[in-house]
């Protein structure tokens, strides 16, 4: 191989590698508003955004379980994101939305007020959950800084865990 070809070879391989390091260091999530605070969730994690449509009621759960629903032949529980959250509940709009979430097998709806948008965010501009909170119990990840607002990464795992 000729010293030509193999610089050439060695150039592509390292601005790969750069291009892999650029990206390693970045956490693509989707924010949504609950409330008023922002919230973020892996985009890897989302099955599916959907606009509302009908639910069956299920009795004797938590209040924050407003029943389940039909996704193409899989019955998935629906859960009010702001009553799990201890807000007051509010009348769906037009930017309500349900966030079809998984982790392995587990899968549920979520239902959050608004979408706001697709974050990049650097690993470096993800601090801790706040001490105040305790350990792996906690439904956050970290929170995200992103020039003048912060925004709270939740974890997954922790709202699909079924308490009911």
């Amino acid at each position: 191989m000729s010293d030509k070809l193999k610089q050439i070879i060695n150039k592509q391989g390292e601005q790969q590698g750069e291009s892999l390091d650029k990206t390693d260091n970045i956490v693509q999530l989707v924010g949504f508003i609950i409330g008023e605070e922002e919230y973020a969730i892996p985009i890897l994690s989302i099955q599916e955004i959907i606009k509302p449509f009908t639910w069956t009621r299920v009795p004797q759960v938590p209040k924050y379980v407003m029943g389940v629903f039909n996704l193409r032949g899989a019955v998935i529980p629906l859960i009010d994101l702001r009553l799990k959250f201890g807000i007051s509940e509010k009348k769906h709009s037009d930017e309500t939305r349900f966030i079809v979430m998984k982790d392995g097998d587990d899968v549920a709806g979520f239902v959050i007020d608004r979408l706001t948008m697709a974050i990049r965010i650097k690993k470096a501009d993800i601090g801790p959950a706040p001490d105040t909170i305790n350990g792996d119990d906690t439904m956050i990840d970290g929170v995200g800084k992103q020039e003048d607002r912060i925004i709270t990464i939740l974890k997954v795992n922790k709202l699909l865990e079924r308490d009911f």
